[in-house]
């Protein structure tokens, strides 16, 4: 799997030093860092107010549960279709209407009054959620090969601190405001940032890559074309099995963290109550320095050393004998795991384009889903502690299939004159 610093791309529309489509490139970069926060900010919004909403319907645990899934089925089902609907229409159109029907359904789980009434709505409102990580990610792929520069990991960061002020304003705010109000604040919010930063995505088309030479073409080998395209679906495939590892285990810590150092090692509910936020603190620090890091290390590397580092993170924070100890294994592991989802999705769709990223994000978000309910299961049958353990192993297995595949690349001859050789790991 090649691991490329920098994208030799050739952009379209003349010289990439031009004053004018620096400015322009740069327009983008901003508008869609905005949508990737706004994203993380609305979804945090709604998280902080699911126990209102679960009281207002009389939904019980199981029922929650229930509804809950209709945000997991409506993203997972819609992010397979989005990358076609990106390949049709442009991944920055369908980003726009993505948000404002994200913002629209946000307002909608406080009207429902049964459990049955909450999952369908949630189902439109994880439509949504899917389409627009599909379509931002997509976007953010194809302005990553224009700039060349590996700034994949800065829109992750963004997303991170969206959602940090997104659960810290609504918490501040819902003693005070009721969830109906409370959302569709959310809802005007989202309608205005999109109509402020919108027209700069649907203005300005991201420039397009020069259609790489197909290896053998020119020797008149038929087959070539089918084998390029398997050996990219394999890549992609194992890059998504790279972002389901470590998404498996940012769901397990969103979920489980806070009672492992409660019922495990005796930690007061505030300070069980930090554990995920550091967690989370110390992934948006990786996100932030992500660019350097890659520009230094190379995605293969990265790749690799984050999830051992992960791997020994949640190692010290599943088995730990003090509550200390194991928020500083979750610190670790939040700095390890930061850079793999957003490298592994921004390499498939470097690849194989809007659809190489709904797969992997597919994949990614399954990991994520599949987290919480496995370690409980396993909880269960064994332990929390060793439970959480199964994080570590996830991590450590993305570095060996990172490893294992860092000569793998989707073109099955040599690399085309416009992008840069692979390099070694």
């Amino acid at each position: 799997m090649p691991h490329l610093n920098k994208v030799g791309t050739a952009v379209s529309g003349g010289d990439d030093k031009d004053p004018a489509a620096r400015s322009s490139l740069s327009r983008l970069r901003t508008a869609l860092t905005v949508f990737f926060a706004l994203d993380g900010f609305m979804f945090a919004g709604w998280v902080v107010r699911i126990p209102a909403i679960k009281e207002q319907t009389g939904a019980s645990e199981s029922d929650l549960g229930l509804a809950l899934l209709g945000v997991s089925a409506g993203a997972v089902v819609t992010m397979v279709f989005t990358g076609r609907l990106c390949q049709r229409f442009g991944s920055l159109p369908v980003t726009v209407v993505s948000m404002v029907l994200l913002s629209l359904s946000i307002a909608l789980p406080p009207q429902a009054h049964s459990a049955l009434t909450l999952g369908l709505v949630l189902l439109l409102f994880g439509t949504a959620y899917g389409a627009l990580n599909v379509s931002m990610n997509s976007a953010a792929v194809d302005l990553v090969a224009a700039l060349r520069r590996p700034v994949i990991s800065s829109f992750h960061a963004a997303y991170s601190l969206g959602g940090m002020v997104g659960a810290g304003l609504g918490g501040l705010v819902a003693g005070g405001l009721s969830p109906t109000v409370h959302l569709l604040l959310l809802t005007g919010a989202g309608l205005l940032v999109t109509a402020v930063t919108g027209p700069v995505l649907l203005r300005q088309a991201v420039p397009a890559p020069v259609p790489a030479p197909v290896p053998g073409a020119e020797a008149g080998v038929a087959h070539a074309p089918r084998e390029r395209e398997r050996s990219t679906r394999r890549v992609v495939l194992l890059l998504g099995v790279i972002a389901l590892c470590t998404a498996y285990g940012e769901g397990a810590m969103a979920d489980w963290s806070a009672l492992h150092l409660t019922e495990d090692l005796d930690a007061s509910p505030g300070l069980a109550a930090a554990g995920y936020s550091l967690f989370a603190l110390a992934m948006t620090a990786g996100r932030l320095s992500g660019t350097v890091l890659l520009e230094r290390l190379g995605q293969n590397r990265a790749l690799v050393l984050g999830g051992l580092t992960a791997a020994l993170g949640m190692l010290l924070g599943a088995l730990a004998p003090t509550a200390w100890a194991a928020l500083a294994g979750f610190a670790v592991a939040g700095l390890g795991l930061a850079n793999i989802f957003p490298v592994a999705v921004g390499r498939a769709g470097a690849l194989a384009g809007p659809g190489g990223v709904a797969t992997a994000s597919t994949l990614g978000y399954g990991g994520m889903l599949l987290g919480p309910p496995a370690i409980g299961f396993l909880a269960d049958w064994f332990s929390l502690p060793l439970a959480l353990t199964t994080v570590a192993l996830l991590a450590a297995a993305a570095a060996v299939v990172a490893h294992a595949a860092r000569n793998v690349s989707a073109e099955p001859a040599r690399q085309p004159p416009h992008r840069q050789a692979p390099q070694q790991a």
